[in-house]
């Protein structure tokens, strides 16, 4: 469970790293601009919504439990 959650976490890094890439290339050297980066940002939101819905139905699953905070006395 855990290395799953890492990868979802790298892609949504590797995407937000490409959104980037096309904003700095996009529109260089008289080229048109490209829809690349609004691509690559939706990709990343809907990455994040993935994983933000797939770690709620693990903790409704019981495939993940909360290790909780130990509150100081």
């Amino acid at each position: 469970m855990k290395y799953l959650i890492a990868f979802a976490l790298l892609s949504i890094v590797a995407a937000l790293a490409l959104a980037g890439r096309a904003l700095l290339q996009d529109g260089r050297d008289g080229k048109a601009k490209s829809n690349r980066m609004v691509h690559a940002l939706a990709l990343r939101v809907g990455l994040s919504i993935a994983l933000f819905l797939f770690i709620l139905l693990s903790y409704k699953m019981g495939w993940i439990h909360p290790t909780g905070i130990p509150m100081a006395r």
